[in-house]
């Protein structure tokens, strides 16, 4: 998330990032990254002091191979422990390098967990974040009695049967633009905690469960929240009905315990 201070609207704060942007952009090529990576060995996207996150390899695989320094730009700061196959991110450089030899330059500089599965030169209008209009995110759960030793870092295990119409309708109650702050991790709260959810489902392919969901944002820790919270009343005699109630009532404490973040991945950015 980014830290705002009190005084300055929303508005205010992503206008005057853009406008650094574009000043920087003016002076070399906007360059767009597509990524998917493992995030079970990294503290999350965003760099933090001492920890390995995804941001940093990428800055460093990029300021070896171009030969000045580079700060990647990414769509969305995903939590330790969560995966990706779809995020974004767009950086500013001078060189004169092809977007394909950018492309096996960097992957060549990555450890096998983190793969660069496309670049571009894009408008320099271009913003991972601020120009991003959808996210997309999965959550998978392993649904049988047993476990699966290949899947343990990437699926939340449950041997409890869930209910796939149950579960459904819960997550059509999710469909809007409301205030989300049940599920915000608390110590992270958001000025404004309004999202506008266009779609959330629940489908069962073997013994995976999966949970989809697009919105224009998301709160930190928002779709783990979620998923913790079906599960916790899913056993409710009107669970749709409860779960309307916990939106409204806007109180982490009535929402169910964050999800584990290994079953988490932010599939797309959709711009435009």
């Amino acid at each position: 998330m980014l830290t705002r201070p009190i005084h300055q609207s929303n508005g205010d704060v992503s206008k005057a990032c853009i406008d650094r942007s574009k000043k920087l952009i003016s002076s070399g090529r906007n360059i767009k990254l597509t990524i998917a990576y493992d995030g079970t060995n990294y503290h999350g996207w965003q760099i933090q002091p001492s920890q390995p996150t995804i941001q940093a390899k990428i800055n460093d695989a990029l300021t070896k191979i171009i030969g000045h320094p580079v700060s990647v730009i990414g769509a969305g700061r995903t939590d330790k422990g969560v995966h990706a196959t779809g995020q974004v991110a767009n950086f500013v450089s001078h060189t004169n390098m092809s977007t394909d030899i950018i492309q096996r330059a960097i992957n060549a500089n990555l450890s096998d967990d983190i793969v660069i599965s496309e670049v571009s030169e894009v408008e320099d209008s271009f913003h991972a974040r601020f120009s991003a209009t959808r996210r997309c995110y999965r959550y998978t759960i392993l649904n049988r009695p047993y476990p699966c030793p290949f899947q343990r870092k990437n699926t939340f295990f449950i041997s409890r049967h869930i209910c796939l119409e149950q579960a459904e309708m819960i997550c059509q109650t999710l469909v809007g633009r409301n205030n989300y702050a049940a599920f915000q991790k608390k110590g992270s709260e958001r000025l404004n905690p309004v999202c506008n959810v266009f779609e959330a489902n629940l489908t069962r392919t073997d013994d995976l469960v999966i949970f989809t969901i697009q919105a224009d944002a998301f709160l930190r820790g928002m779709v783990r929240a979620i998923i913790g919270t079906i599960l916790k009343i899913l056993q409710h005699q009107n669970a749709a009905k409860e779960m309307e109630r916990i939106i409204a009532n806007r109180n982490r404490s009535l929402a169910g315990t964050s999800a584990p973040a290994k079953g988490l991945t932010l599939t797309a950015v959709k711009y435009g």
